[in-house]
């Protein structure tokens, strides 16, 4: 499979971009279910970890990315000694973007 880069670039990706960036996640993917995970993927290993964001007026540090038992992709966030999982789709974006961003965007297509 190609590489597939993830420069920080033009905000939201364009169609084309997009395009490129579900094919290379759902690639042998023959299920919904395999194309989830292979969005995970992408998104566990394109996704610039940490990063703070802001969640509900207060700044919360993404952490890592999960996939619960019903096959959701979210984020755990964390503030203090408190933890969540917010859907990735949910998930507000700071400004500037981190890196490997636009997989959520893709994602959401």
């Amino acid at each position: 499979m190609a590489r597939i880069s993830t420069k920080r670039g033009r905000w939201p990706p364009g169609k084309a971009r997009l395009k490129a960036l579900i094919e290379g996640a759902t690639l042998d993917a023959y299920s919904e279910s395999e194309q989830r995970t292979g969005f995970y993927t992408m998104l566990d290993e394109h996704l610039d970890l940490p990063f703070a964001t802001p969640i509900l007026g207060v700044v919360a540090t993404v952490e890592r990315i999960d996939m619960t038992e019903d096959e959701q992709i979210v984020a755990i966030c964390r503030r203090g000694i408190s933890r969540q999982a917010i859907p990735i789709l949910d998930l507000p974006l700071p400004h500037p973007r981190p890196g490997g961003a636009e997989w959520i965007e893709a994602y959401s297509h």
